[in-house]
């Protein structure tokens, strides 16, 4: 997969609006300000492919970027206060209504901030993958926040919070240093030739 070769595809803010699935589709998901943005850009090698926001709640659409031959997928952030119930309720319309349809879903990256336990509504959206047999990775962001000293021991602390979840691999990484890009990529890349068996 050519990281090189990604644009922006389009944002869909409402279920009807979704487009066909056509390619194999990896999905970033995560609270708001996690850092899905920061970290699609760094694995794609882009500083503004996606728009980093520092207003929370930023990402009200899923947003489609052309990777290569993939879709890289975000989806809104959760977990914000100020949003009207009316528009919490299209922001969960918008991710059932893409979680149901026919898609060629390949992996989940579900993002968890490494400095801290998962909030409330992480854990709720891990039950969701869990009960709706969502495959997912976790990476956990902001690691070059953490001494050296503390990465093994947040790592081990996730791995074994995430068993319970069926999450299949724990990565560490930053978008700051690109801490733990590679191994991402690595992973896409096998998931696609799963895929493709």
């Amino acid at each position: 997969m050519n990281y090189n070769l990604s644009e922006f595809q389009a944002s869909y803010g409402l279920s009807s609006q979704l487009p066909e699935s056509d390619r194999p589709e990896f999905v970033f998901s995560g609270r708001s300000n996690v850092g899905k943005s920061s970290l699609i850009n760094k694995l794609c090698n882009r500083k503004n492919l996606a728009r980093v926001s520092a207003t929370p709640g930023k990402t009200a659409t899923i947003n489609f970027y052309r990777v290569d031959n993939v879709y890289f997928v975000d989806l809104p952030g959760y977990g914000y206060a100020k949003v009207s119930n009316a528009e919490r309720q299209r922001w969960d319309d918008l991710i059932n209504s893409y979680f149901e349809a026919e898609r060629h879903l390949t992996i989940l990256v579900q993002l968890l901030d490494s400095r801290h336990a998962p909030s409330a509504d992480d854990r709720q959206m891990l039950e969701y993958l869990r009960y709706h047999r969502i495959p997912f990775v976790a990476a956990l962001t902001k690691g070059d926040k953490l001494k050296k000293s503390q990465q093994a021991a947040a790592l081990a602390e996730f791995e074994s919070l995430l068993a319970e979840y069926d999450c299949r691999k724990v990565f560490l990484t930053s978008a700051e240093n690109g801490q733990g890009v590679e191994e991402l990529r690595s992973y896409f890349a096998s998931c696609l030739l799963e895929s493709e068996a």
